[in-house]
């Protein structure tokens, strides 16, 4: 199917998604990401990576400023504030990019609404209702993800769900009503089932193979499905070496009508999309179409 058309509302902005993949890439303001072990360790080289995944078709850039791990202590309001803020001036500022901010804390969301940033990404199900206020009083669009455990806590229960899917559209329709209850429109919602947050593999495929259920709540779907452990589980491979079966994950989101896919590797997820948009007949293929000399042979 088709993604649908929805408008959504981010600080004075309307975007139209639906016409096209969304591509979501992410920039860690962290030393101790599950996936990129801190490689980007500066605010300079942070920003030139926003650079290069802008370059090569991100549609939105995802700061982070406390990783998602669970072995790890949680990080501090302040201390995130402080990775975080600098490096959404600039990409924001410098770079001229939308940008949305994965955190679950008012303060740290509002810090960065107040240096440009036009989305929250909340992976916290919206455990803390300040955080739709805070949306609701700037304008910022909200990313409500599913998850049945508090930030930063791992559970993983074969039995916590008779029906994955069924569970998680009711979750999310409930956290639509608490979002709107607390002054957000609609329009500023983003909706995430949470692949591999408070579920196995196994229920995280479940989950993904129905989220056509999904549509009828009436916004917009964002798959972060990169390098995820799900993959990982079905591949026997680590987190850098998921590219593959992400590509797997994101042709199965765009053939199932999500929006917005949030990626590491946002060159190959570009190229892929090319392709397949080109042999489905969604992209215009000119008839002089023709390889350069440069690229027919590896030197």
């Amino acid at each position: 199917m088709s993604a649908p058309v929805r408008e959504l509302r981010a600080r004075g902005r309307t975007l139209t998604l639906g016409e096209h993949p969304w591509l979501m890439g992410i920039v860690n303001a962290t030393p101790d990401s599950f996936s990129d072990g801190g490689e980007r360790a500066s605010l300079q080289q942070r920003v030139e990576l926003a650079r290069e995944l802008l370059g090569a078709g991100a549609d939105v850039i995802d700061v982070g400023g406390e990783s998602a791990r669970t072995d790890l202590p949680p990080v501090g309001a302040e201390e995130e504030i402080e990775r975080v803020v600098p490096l959404v001036e600039r990409v924001a500022g410098e770079l001229g990019a939308l940008v949305s901010i994965d955190t679950y804390k008012p303060g740290v969301a509002r810090a960065a609404i107040d240096a440009g940033a036009a989305i929250v990404n909340d992976v916290s199900g919206l455990r803390d209702p300040e955080l739709a206020e805070v949306c609701a009083q700037t304008g910022a669009a909200l990313v409500l993800m599913h998850t049945a455990a508090a930030p930063r806590e791992r559970r993983q229960d074969p039995d916590l769900y008779n029906d994955v899917v069924g569970e998680v559209r009711e979750f999310l329709a409930g956290r639509i009503e608490l979002a709107c209850a607390h002054g957000l429109a609609p329009e500023q919602l983003i909706l995430d089932p949470g692949p591999d947050f408070a579920k196995t593999p196994a229920q995280t495929i479940e989950l993904l193979a129905g989220v056509d259920a999904l549509h009828d709540l009436g916004r917009p779907l964002l798959l972060a499905v990169s390098r995820k452990d799900f993959i990982g589980a079905l591949t026997g491979r680590g987190p850098r070496d998921r590219l593959a079966g992400t590509l797997a994950a994101l042709a199965f989101g765009v053939e199932h009508g999500a929006h917005i896919f949030r990626l590491h590797d946002v060159a190959a997820a570009a190229d892929f999309l090319a392709v397949r948009s080109a042999l489905d007949g969604g992209a215009a293929v000119e008839r002089d179409l023709r390889l350069s000399e440069g690229l027919r042979h590896t030197r």
